[in-house]
């Protein structure tokens, strides 16, 4: 008998529904805030969505500072720069409203008010002292997690790579998940983070550090993301749709700070480094390819995530039904318009070996994979995935 053991810290208080964003307001005073930093995508702006957390904010007499400038793959110098305008602005609270990139600049703003220095200095592991701002996220989109998470993802602009802020103090104190807020993404984008969070699932389901309560939330994820994504891409206003796939990203996000991600995210990070590929797309124009190499790693527990995806059958061998995975989530991704290979996305091959070389730097990701990668492995998992290289 196997006897887990684990330790787990999820401080995230959430507020979940439909109008959750109408209690902003409440959640800022309660976490003794009195001026807002709000860090949003710009696209937001355009779409009039920021005015869902600032009309809020002014009718409760809060007042507020936006900083709009977020890439979708964000350097390191735009925490920097956030921080400066809202230390000059006199921001006693951070809330980041958007994607993974906003909620993820929006953590590390909060922790550098506190902890001082620069971004750069808090890359890596347990290298936060302090605890940051109160911080509030506000996803936009259903893929990310970040509004549960301890990490924050940037472009390291000097090296060209991507790395993380990893540690405890960046914990949101508070998530606020209003499905409707994510009616109004494009199908692309409702795409690519999706599968972002059914890779996050995924991962956490079959790493090396998983354990029954991440199961827990992997599980479930996966199944609310594999059964809504087809609906809420193909009809954005299904709110039922959309407020399920808000869940599902919740408990993917839960389940990966808890159990931790793979060999996908290790092999998507050179393509956002080297190329600016958003994460989501990366991870999930590579999950099929990685997923198959890694079956024989566990395949009783992804022979689970077939039958939980509706793919495996009666009298299928744990094999052979683990292995039907792979065409359930090629399947998937051509649904909703994912790109079925490297070929699509401009990456040269000539890249390859370096791409693979970078990837086996992301060392946790890499430890908590089912099966341990060699170079020459990443490499022909990489060539596999380019269709003119003789991928499927």
């Amino acid at each position: 008998m196997s006897i887990p053991s684990f330790s787990i810290i999820q401080p995230t208080a959430l507020r979940f529904g439909v109008g959750a964003v109408q209690g902003l307001p409440e959640v800022v005073r309660g976490l003794g805030g009195s001026k807002v930093f709000v860090v949003v995508d710009p696209g937001l702006v355009k779409a009039g969505l920021v005015e869902q957390v600032t009309a809020p904010l002014k009718a409760a007499g809060l007042p507020f500072i936006v900083y709009d400038q977020v890439t979708p793959e964000p350097g390191l110098t735009l925490a920097d720069k956030g921080a400066k305008l809202a230390k000059k602005g006199g921001a006693d609270c951070v809330v980041g409203m958007g994607g993974g990139s906003a909620m993820d600049v929006a953590k590390a703003i909060s922790i550098l008010l506190t902890n001082g220095g620069k971004a750069e200095d808090y890359l890596g592991l347990g290298k936060i002292k302090k605890p940051g701002l109160p911080k509030i996220m506000i996803p936009t989109t259903a893929g990310t997690g970040a509004e549960v998470t301890f990490t924050a993802v940037f472009i390291n602009e000097k090296t060209n790579s991507k790395g993380g802020m990893n540690g405890d103090p960046l914990y949101p104190d508070v998530a606020i998940l209003d499905p409707a807020l994510t009616v109004s993404m494009p199908p692309q984008i409702t795409a690519t983070t999706g599968i972002d969070a059914l890779t996050h699932a995924i991962e956490a389901f079959v790493s090396t550090q998983a354990h029954p309560l991440s199961d827990m939330y992997a599980l479930q994820a996966i199944e609310l993301i594999s059964e809504n994504l087809p609906l809420a891409y193909a009809n954005g206003n299904n709110l039922e749709a959309r407020a399920n796939m808000l869940m599902g990203s919740l408990l993917g996000g839960k389940a990966l700070a808890t159990a931790g991600v793979g060999l996908v995210h290790a092999m998507a990070y050179p393509l956002g480094g080297m190329f600016g590929i958003p994460h989501g797309l990366a991870n999930a124009v590579l999950l099929p390819y990685v997923v198959e190499y890694n079956l024989i790693g566990n395949p009783a527990k992804y022979a689970v995530v077939a039958e939980i995806m509706g793919h495996a059958e009666d009298g299928m061998s744990t094999r052979e039904a683990a292995a039907s995975v792979v065409d359930g989530l090629f399947s998937l991704n051509s649904d909703v318009g994912i790109p079925f290979s490297l070929d699509e996305l401009d990456i040269p091959p000539a890249k390859i070996p370096e791409m693979a070389r970078i990837a086996l730097t992301v060392t946790r990701p890499v430890e908590n994979n089912p099966r341990k990668p060699t170079l020459d492995e990443v490499i022909e998992v990489y060539e596999n995935a380019f269709q003119s290289l003789g991928g499927e």
